[in-house]
């Protein structure tokens, strides 16, 4: 029996684009179940080209639409409630997908499909020269 959780395996077959862990402050909104309206200030943990995974106190259910502002560029995109996990300190762990593709909306560059922690890029350091190197290219 494997350990690692359901919800993991769950979408692993899913994931179609890498994910970033990137803390973005966003402005969350849309209407309630009883149909009056909210807004939420909520901070992104986990980011990528197709949505986000954010902690709300506000109950939403799954396939509701959203509206998820992005606070830094003031840029704004419907996004649908994919998944709605577990809660911490009152705050549920909700999965959002865009309705539209924004590979700009988050203002990070994603690595390209093909990425793979084990690829040679991956793995390649880099070489800082020596301090003395440095100092001798130093202007006085």
């Amino acid at each position: 029996m494997s350990s690692t959780p359901s919800r993991l395996n769950k979408y692993t077959d899913r994931r179609r684009s890498q994910r970033v862990m990137l803390a973005v402050k966003i402005l969350v909104g849309g209407d309630r179940l009883d149909g009056k309206r909210f807004s939420e200030e909520a901070i992104t943990s986990v980011v990528n080209v197709d949505g986000a995974l954010i902690f709300l106190v506000e109950k939403v259910k799954l396939g509701q639409v959203l509206i998820v502002r992005n606070v830094k560029s003031n840029q704004e995109l419907q996004a649908e409630v994919v998944d709605i996990g577990p809660e911490y300190e009152g705050k549920s762990e909700v999965g959002i997908e865009f309705l539209e593709a924004a590979p700009r909306f988050w203002r990070v560059a994603f690595p390209p499909e093909d990425w793979s922690p084990r690829s040679p890029e991956a793995k390649r350091r880099t070489v800082s020269p020596p301090v003395t190197v440095l100092k001798t290219r130093l202007p006085k």
